[in-house]
């Protein structure tokens, strides 16, 4: 077999330069009169953005998966968040998080940054508890949103379910404005919410890129790429980054530049890895086997819509549509409905709807098989897994689960991962490379 063409992502240091200036921003944002909150990567990020170009969030989510994969300090975490009598079944980015608060300790260095004001909104069972411990210890203001309305498919064509989230997007503004002493900018706020739209959209596109054979990309790469959008969806800077990524990828598409060179089997995982074990997806390489992503890379952040035709695609921007965005509740029920829309919000009310969307995924990105994490780590991405393997498997792909966790390394052994990957290699008549 012919070997692909491979090469580096150009864009590949400026990523991590990205990545690096936005804990560093944060963390140093009180030297320069700025402003800090922290909250999810599913927050509703746009808001605060209304309050000045000087306010940097610290998202939990991404926060706690370097964590993780700092093994050494994780573990600190872990423990310490153990020692303050929390049990070992809850959200392990949550104990990491809370974990580096409870140390003090920053994983870029210096003491934990504390924030002025904690923003989120409530669809995991976790989500404003989270917080509201954060809060607590560290005594700052606290605003939450409550996002009980169901699945996007109910919402539409009831716009009072969208009302709900709006009216709750306007008080925490007035709370902003409260705890910072700020006067809020409706302008700056739609420039955010047409930079969310924007950014969550482009990633979705880069994603479709993959279902070209050779895949331009593969899974591991893409977790160091699709962090952006859980850092802060509507920082143009990162908007602007996933347009440079897009013309990247399509033109290592346009030029037959594949991920791997020795592309023989196209895989698709689910929900977050094991952050600290990511060389398990280096081992599918030495079968020529490689994950095209999942609809945990894709749509954790990234933003979808099913066309007329069946494809999944990326969703239609508002101002593609020609929206008028020019008021601030015009720009937070465009935010609203954009949000509610996401891909993975949608299997908290029902697994199945995850197994259609993971169904219409392995069909358009020519899935060969498919790797379930049984992750412990994570009760809401992993609920109603099972079922979804169950749904997936009447389709005929073949399936390999495997156990562990995505933030405690207590709960992942990597030689058993191995050995259940070497025999889900020889079901899909696969050999290592060397002995092919």
């Amino acid at each position: 077999m012919a070997k692909h063409k491979t090469e580096a992502l150009k864009c590949w240091n400026k990523a991590k330069e990205l990545r690096e200036k936005y804990y560093k921003d944060y963390a140093s944002a009180h030297d320069r009169g700025g402003i800090r909150w922290t909250g999810g990567a599913w927050s509703f990020d746009a808001i605060p953005y209304g309050l000045g170009d000087d306010v940097y969030p610290l998202t939990g989510e991404p926060y706690a998966a370097s964590i993780a994969f700092n093994k050494e300090f994780s573990m600190k975490c872990l423990e310490a968040t153990e020692a303050k009598g929390w049990a070992r079944d809850l959200c392990s980015y949550m104990r990491n998080y809370w974990g580096s608060m409870y140390l003090n300790k920053f994983l870029f260095g210096g003491p934990y940054p504390k924030p002025d004001f904690g923003f989120q909104d409530h669809i995991c069972c976790s989500h404003s508890k989270w917080y509201q411990v954060v809060s607590e210890h560290e005594k700052f203001p606290y605003f939450s949103i409550d996002l009980s309305v169901g699945p996007y498919k109910d919402i539409q064509g009831n716009p009072h379910k969208v009302r709900y989230i709006v009216e709750q997007m306007h008080e925490s503004i007035e709370f902003m404005e409260k705890v910072t002493g700020r006067e809020y900018d409706d302008e700056k706020l739609i420039e955010a919410v047409k930079t969310d739209c924007r950014s969550t959209s482009t990633w979705a596109k880069i994603c479709e890129l993959n279902k070209n054979r050779p895949a331009p990309l593969e899974e591991k790469s893409m977790y160091s790429l699709y962090v952006f959008g859980t850092l802060s969806k509507a920082k143009k800077e990162f908007a602007d980054f996933y347009d440079e990524l897009y013309d990247e990828v399509k033109d290592r598409v346009d030029r037959g530049v594949a991920a791997i060179e020795d592309e023989r089997c196209r895989l698709m995982s689910d929900t977050q890895p094991p952050w600290g074990f990511l060389k398990l997806f280096r081992y599918l390489e030495t079968f020529g086997a490689l994950s095209i992503g999942s609809l945990y890379t894709f749509g954790l952040i990234g933003n979808w819509e099913t066309k007329p035709d069946g494809s999944f695609c990326a969703r239609t921007t508002p101002m593609e549509l020609g929206v008028s965005i020019d008021s601030r509740d015009k720009a937070l029920e465009v935010l609203a409905d954009w949000t509610l829309s996401r891909p993975e919000w949608q299997h908290f009310y029902d697994p199945s709807l995850k197994t259609e969307m993971m169904l219409q995924i392995a069909k358009q990105w020519h899935v060969d098989g498919i790797m379930l994490h049984l992750n412990r780590g994570c009760e809401g991405l992993s609920t109603g897994i099972m079922q979804n393997r169950n749904g997936l498997a009447k389709s005929g792909i073949p399936i390999m689960t495997y156990e562990g966790n995505m933030g405690d390394e207590r709960e992942f052994d990597m030689n058993r991962t191995m050995a259940r990957i070497e025999s889900f290699m020889e079901t899909l008549d696969l050999q290592p490379l060397e002995k092919a």
